[in-house]
Order: C-alpha cells, then structure tokens, then sequence
C-alpha cells in the first residue's frame, strides 16, 4: 500500500460524516443527509470533501467491512403532502436523503477492495466520505488477493482523484493495457492529453515499448530523448529528426492492391487477380521469364506448367502474400486478354477494351501523391520492415509513425495503416513480444477499425487491428485506441477493450455503446460521462470494475493540434499582413 498511515481509523473521519443509512436496496441505499444545509462542503488535509453532494464517493460503517458507494442523487424529503419552500426555512434544518450506488466492498484488515458487496448494510448504520488517499489507491488495493499490495516496481501515474493533486493515481501496466485499453472522448474533452501522458510514463520505463499511429501529427511533441520519430511521404508538420520510411509493395497483399485499384465489373476482377498470379511466378522463376512478366499471347503453356511444377510454385502463386512486381502489372494485364484453350494461348481478344479503365486507374494508384510512400518513396527511406525491426532492437522506448500527409485517395491512409497493423501482427505470431510485450497506441482508431474498401464485387476488409484486438495479447502484444467517434468503431472491437478511460460523452449513441461494451458500467455510472470535466476521465474496466473518476496529469510535451488561431489570425495585426 502507498500510504501507510491509511487504516480503518484514517479512513473513517467523524469530520466527514455524511448521514445514516434508512433504506437498503440490493443495489443501493438511501441515507439521510447531516449536513444538507451547510453552505459549502469542508477542507480537511488539503482536500475538498463535499459530505452530501453527487457524484462523491462514500464509506459506510458495516459490521464486519466498509461498503463502498457513490452518491447518485440527492432530493429533499417531505415532511408531508406538501414540499417545504427552501426560502421559507433555515437551510441547516434541511430534510434531504442521497441515493448510493452500491460499488464494492473494502476490508477492514487490509482495506483490499473488491467490487461485490459481501455483506449488506444494516439501517442505522454511519456513512462518511471517502478519503481522497482512498479512492486513490483504489487501482493498487484491488489486486488479487495472492499479490502483495505495493511490491510491483512499474506503476504509471496518470493523474489525481483531487484538484489539489494531493493523491496521485497509479496503474499497473498489466492493468491498464493487459486487456487491451481505449481511450475514448468527445472532440475537447483532454483525450490527446491522456492519450500523450500514458506514452510519457510507459517511456520512463527503459524496457518498455510502444508503437504509436499518429494520422495527425500532433504527437509530434514526444521527447525525442525516447522516441523514434518516423514519418511517411512529406508531412507538412514533421518532428525535429524525423525520417522517412516507405511501405514496399511486398509488403502487400492480393486484397490490398484489389481495394486500391478497384476493379469493375465481371471482367476487370478475375483478370487483375490472374495477372496478380501470373507476376508471382515469373518473380519465383526468372530464368524462365527474363523480362519480369508471363508472356501469354500466341504462346504455348508448356513453360508456364514447368514453372509451376518446379519448388511447389503453383501453391505459392496462389498465395495472396506472395511478392510480385508491380510495376509490370499493366504489361501483364495485356497479355491475359487474350483467347485460352488447353494447350495454347491465343491472339487478343474483346477482354483488352473491357479492361482499359482498369489500365487507368492502376496508372492513377501508381502514380498518387498519396501512395508516394509505397511506389516512389525519397531517397534514403527506410522501408517499413526494418524501421520496426530497428526499434525493437534498439534503446529508444516509444516509435511514432506520423501518416498525416496520407490522404484517403484510392483508401491510401486505411490500406497503410492495416499493413502496419498486420505486419506488428505477423511478428507477434513469431512470439516476438512474449517476453517482450509490445504496445501500439492506434488514434483516431474510428477511420481505421471495421472498415471495408473497394467496389461491392471485390471489396476487402481492413482487420489487422481489429485480429490484435482479438488475439494479439496471448502473443504480448496489446493495443490501445483513442477515439471521438466511438460508435463509428464497431461494438465488436469496444468488446475487445478490457479498459476504458472515457473522457466527456455528450453524444447518447456514444454512451449507449459504452455501456453494452463494458459489462461493469451501468446507468447510474454512465450518467456521469456528460459532465467530466476538460481533463476528468472515467476510468472504467475489468481491473477497475469500480468506476473512478481522475483528472488526469498535463503530459510534459502537450501534444501539438494545430488549432488555428482566430485571434491571430482576425486580429489587427495578423502575420503577414497589412498593417497600414
């Protein structure tokens, strides 16, 4: 335990008594308020503790342990048919009772805490409010109960339950990202804050790992002492030091180049998914096709069998991962328009014209600023491989790849962002991260989860973050999601996350959402999203099944958002402008 001097006797306070409980529900009581009156609530230690208003966190006095709950509700009660009038009476003899929400139960022996109520309370019995130190500790005291409170040497600080910062808020990794973690929170509500703090305090730790996704190059504030910071194509904002990295076409599979070059109708699929088969061979048997491609028109097969029998080429053409070179994709399309038969193929056929458009827009993808990165990256890129290969292998605790100048032309940022995400996945399947668990920290997860691209006849689905979500932590390595949208991710995914920081829901689709993906937040608890604070968040999981709210830390490098300036800019004096 981190404090102590923090028993049964400190956490019970007669200074901070809040009422006696007339009323036991299953799960909640109504207590009857000492102190409804009172003008304001108390300072006692340096921390504000309001003794009856909502949303505060209370103790009450059982036999045989402390009943942990919250103030949901506070009314006045009637002393008859009629309402008193607040006006009428003196406010220190205010009749008023609190609905709490019944959260756990803490031991009297230790003050572990769990999250059911092993015994109810009695009517009678004394309420008081919850030391801050308390509510704290909360993450540290609900640990299993063949674990030793205190004794677990990686502990991330991410804020405060008090404005006076006096009682700091510390989790375990295992914690917080063990089961996957989202962060969640409408446009403002600090989501960037925690999302930059949690990456400071995992990188204080020289062991740890983290790979994070910035689509907007706002992270681009990450200490450069701990991050490797690494950038596609040409962002406009880019970190001091940053470099390039490209994504090779090898990278990709079948389903990647079918998305991007989209083709239509019933002609264009079969034959760019043939020429895609005819390149792989030729790649895996250059003596037979020295110019890099298969040629078919007017041409016996008896070449093209030979290759397929040699080394078991003809399972690994048909592999969707198997490398080809692209830029003889065109070439290879002209030569599958043409007739078959069994022996031979024939002269052109009508497929040509029906495949014209398709030409186009492979030129297009090609030759897309947006996809710069993949077919014509700068000199000394370093292609995305061995950038991750070079990070794990290193010193340097956090690898941020800024995708910001990647438009969704042709589904370039999406496609880009699925094969990082599979190619992390790929090195977790070879137990890379077992001992070394790896975190990847994906923003603005709403553009890249349970999205599918291309035209309705060959669309593909984007789902290496989503197959991390599902699998990736038996091979250690986790996920973290920050999102504004979460209903734009589907519920699936949400399900996945067995830690949610929530920072202020206004949208009632977005908290519906959160309550059906997390099992251990209900109504009462949700209701409170709407009125976090800028910088409060709901900290909410399997390892937290007692919802606490923490006003979480400002990270030493404030991430960057590039929010114009209207004041600056509309002002009398906007930069470069007239001044006469």
């Amino acid at each position: 335990m981190s404090d102590p001097n923090l028993n049964e006797d400190g956490v019970l306070n007669g200074t901070l008594r809040v009422g006696t409980v007339y009323a036991v529900a299953t799960d909640h009581l109504q207590i009857n308020l000492l102190h409804a009156g009172s003008a304001s609530g108390i300072y006692t230690q340096r921390d504000r503790y309001g003794r009856g208003e909502v949303g505060e966190f209370v103790l009450v006095e059982g036999q045989q342990t402390l009943i942990l709950g919250r103030l949901s509700a506070v009314k006045l009660q009637p002393s008859g048919q009629s309402l008193p009038s607040i006006s009428s009476m003196d406010r220190t003899e205010l009749n008023a009772i609190a609905f709490v929400q019944l959260l756990g139960t803490v031991s009297k022996t230790d003050l572990r805490v769990s999250a059911s109520v092993t015994q109810f309370p009695r009517l009678g019995d004394r309420v008081y409010s919850a030391p801050s130190e308390l509510i704290a500790l909360i993450p540290e005291l609900m640990v299993p109960g063949n674990q030793e409170i205190g004794e677990r040497p990686v502990q991330l600080t991410i804020g405060w339950v008090s404005s006076d910062k006096s009682s700091a808020v510390k989790v375990v990794p295992e914690a917080l990202f063990g089961r996957h973690c989202a962060i969640l929170g409408a446009t403002g509500g600090g989501k960037s804050w925690s999302t930059t703090r949690i990456i400071e305090e995992c990188a204080k730790h020289t062991q740890s790992k983290v790979v994070m996704i910035d689509p907007s190059s706002e992270y681009r504030s990450l200490n450069s002492a701990t991050t490797q910071h690494r950038h596609l194509s040409n962002p406009l904002n880019r970190a001091d030091g940053s470099t390039e990295v490209y994504v090779p076409p090898t990278d990709f599979i079948e389903s990647d180049f079918i998305a991007m070059f989209d083709p239509s109708g019933k002609v264009q699929g079969p034959k760019l998914r043939e020429a895609m088969k005819s390149l792989r061979l030729a790649q895996l048997c250059p003596h037979l096709f020295p110019d890099g491609y298969v040629k078919k028109k007017n041409q016996r097969k008896d070449t093209y069998r030979a290759a397929l029998r040699e080394n078991d080429n003809a399972a690994k053409v048909d592999s969707p991962s198997q490398p080809f070179d692209v830029s003889k994709l065109t070439r290879q399309l002209v030569e599958e328009c043409c007739w078959d038969n069994d022996d031979a193929w024939g002269a052109e056929n009508n497929d040509l014209q029906y495949c014209s458009s398709l030409f186009t827009r492979i030129q297009g993808v090609i030759h897309s600023p947006s996809l710069k990165p993949v077919f014509r990256p700068g000199a000394g890129a370093v292609p995305l491989g061995d950038t991750i290969e070079n990070f794990l292998q290193s010193n340097m605790q956090v690898l941020r790849l800024c995708l910001s100048d990647l438009t969704f032309e042709y589904f370039a940022r999406e496609i880009i962002a699925n094969v990082i995400g599979r190619r992390l996945m790929e090195l977790a399947r070879a137990s890379r991260f077992v001992e070394s668990p790896l975190l990847v920290v994906l923003d603005e997860a709403h553009n890249f989860l349970g999205k599918r691209v291309g035209s309705e006849d060959h669309s593909s689905r984007l789902d290496s973050f989503e197959l991390i979500a599902k699998e990736g932590r038996k091979y250690g390595l986790n996920i973290c999601l920050t999102t504004q949208r979460p209903r734009d991710v589907t519920e699936g995914v949400l399900s996945q996350m067995g830690t949610l920081l929530v920072h202020r829901l206004t949208n009632d689709r977005d908290r519906e959402l959160v309550e059906r993906a997390c099992g251990d937040i209900d109504r009462s608890a949700a209701a409170f999203l709407p009125t976090l604070q800028q910088g409060e968040a709901a900290l909410i999981g399997i390892d937290f099944p007692i919802p606490m709210t923490v006003q979480i830390a400002p990270p030493e490098k404030p991430p960057l958002s590039d929010s114009p300036s209207y004041q600056s800019a509309w002002g009398p004096n906007p930069p470069g402008g007239d001044h006469h």
